[in-house]
C-alpha cells in the first residue's frame, strides 16, 4: 500500500528514474533483440545460444553474455541490486 502511494505521486520522469544507479534488472535474450539494445554487436550472433543481459532500471543495456553468473558479477561490479524480470 504504502508503495502504490508513493508511486502514485511520481511524474513520469520521476518513475523513470527510479533506482537509477541503485537497481538493475536481469533476462534472458533472444539474438534478434541484442542488435536492438547493443548497436556495436556484431550481427552474425548464433541464434540459438542461450543469452543473458543485465539492464539499469531505466532499460540502459549494461552487458549481455552466455553465462548467466557474469550479469551477476557485473551487477556487484557495479554496486547495483539486481532483480530478476519473470
Amino acid at each position: 500500500m504504502l508503495l502504490q502511494q508513493i508511486t502514485t505521486n511520481l511524474s513520469q520522469i520521476e518513475f523513470a528514474h527510479l533506482g537509477i544507479g541503485k537497481l538493475a534488472y536481469i533476462r534472458k535474450i533472444c539474438s534478434h533483440e541484442i542488435l536492438r539494445h547493443f548497436t556495436n554487436v556484431a550481427e552474425n550472433i548464433d541464434p540459438d545460444l542461450d543469452l543473458w543481459a543485465l539492464f539499469g532500471a531505466d532499460g540502459t543495456p549494461i552487458l549481455f553474455t552466455g553465462n548467466r553468473s557474469s550479469t551477476f558479477f557485473k551487477a556487484a561490479e557495479e554496486k547495483l541490486k539486481t532483480v530478476t524480470l519473470h
